[in-house]
């Protein structure tokens, strides 16, 4: 019954040189930690050459991304960007009179 769930998704094979942030957004979510040998699916396609992907969905499309060492390198970095900017977004403000402050305690 899985396969009945997907068959009305489009189906679109990524290569590395053609993901858009929102892939990688959806990749870095599902894979946090990387993805492994029993994430990848392997097939033939056209030209009967193997090909390796990892699968993310959207509402209405499956994404087979090609692995490669370039795709965990852009998770990686992407992963790291996102970081950046999240914790660019935070700031806190410092207390002069707050009494944790090491320099303020005697």
């Amino acid at each position: 019954m899985k396969g009945s769930r997907n068959s009305n998704l489009r189906r679109v094979i990524v290569d590395f040189k053609k993901l858009n942030n929102n892939i990688l957004d959806l990749l870095v979510e599902k894979y946090p930690d990387g993805y492994d040998e029993d994430d990848i699916i392997t097939f033939r396609n056209a030209q009967n050459e193997i090909v390796e992907c990892v699968e993310v969905k959207t509402d209405d499309t499956l994404y087979l991304v090609k692995v490669s060492k370039r795709l965990v390198a852009a998770m990686e970095d992407h992963d790291d960007e996102s970081d950046n900017q999240e914790s660019n977004e935070i700031e806190v403000p410092e207390d002069p009179e707050d009494p944790e402050d090491p320099e303020d305690i005697e």
